[in-house]
């Protein structure tokens, strides 16, 4: 598979434009493609260190067979609606990000290790108007990290699931953070449903977070809960 590779930094261009690929444009398509973020993996004490792969800002953008290589702030999924299948994402902390509303298909999530806080989604949703959210469908969580968490409240009102998703003990048993605001975990949505696993066990479960229903998950768990069913065109033969 072809690389597309840059070195960008939060220091170099700020966070979100420091990305390998910035997509600004709606129906953009990516397939069978590495997107890579070569920077150094922060070490916890140079600022700026945060290095974006993807950003994708547009409207009804697809990828397929997409592989996102980075550490802090892989995936700037920032706004719009988005369809990932068959992907690999790979990173540290807050590696998934954004405003954006996708679903995330049979897509395989890697926690790389670190020694500091390894966070998946941070997700930025601010109230429970704005109609955007994170679903991983039929998917993996795997790495070499440890306690690792699924999501974090970087926003107040974030809003992730998690469904029919094969977890590995890279996940942290509370399985969520309220990042440090006790306050938020009355406005977030993190769900979970029919999850397997060593890292999926719900017993030591934030409260906060919901083991759902089939009647809670099912708008989650369709292709329209990013109107995919509207403008989603099959992959490109290649």
């Amino acid at each position: 598979m072809p690389n597309v590779t840059f070195d960008g930094t939060a220091k170099k261009y700020g966070t979100v434009d420091s990305a390998t690929v910035i997509a600004l444009s709606s129906y953009f398509v990516a397939a069978y493609i590495n997107i890579v973020n070569s920077a150094p993996q922060p070490d916890g004490k140079m600022v700026g260190a945060q290095a974006v792969a993807l950003r994708v800002s547009g409207d009804r953008s697809a990828f397929y067979g997409v592989n996102l290589y980075g550490f802090q702030d892989t995936l700037c999924d920032d706004r719009g609606n988005h369809f990932f299948k068959d992907c690999n994402i790979r990173g540290t902390v807050d590696f998934i990000f954004g405003s954006g509303k996708s679903l995330y298909l049979n897509s395989e999530i890697y926690v790389e290790a670190d020694p500091g806080l390894t966070v998946i989604t941070a997700q930025a949703r601010e109230s429970e108007s704005e109609d955007t959210g994170y679903s991983f469908v039929h998917g993996k969580v795997t790495g070499d990290a440890k306690g690792a968490f699924l999501g974090r409240a970087w926003k107040s009102s974030p809003r992730v699931v998690y469904a029919y998703s094969e977890m590995s003990k890279v996940v942290n048993p509370a399985g969520w953070s309220h990042n440090s605001q006790p306050e938020r975990a009355k406005t977030v949505f993190y769900g979970e449903y029919k999850c397997t696993g060593e890292g999926a066990s719900p017993s030591g479960r934030e409260p906060f977070a919901k083991q759902l229903t089939e009647k809670e998950v099912q708008p989650f768990i369709s292709l329209d809960f990013i109107g995919g069913t509207k403008w989603l065109l099959p992959p490109p033969k290649i």
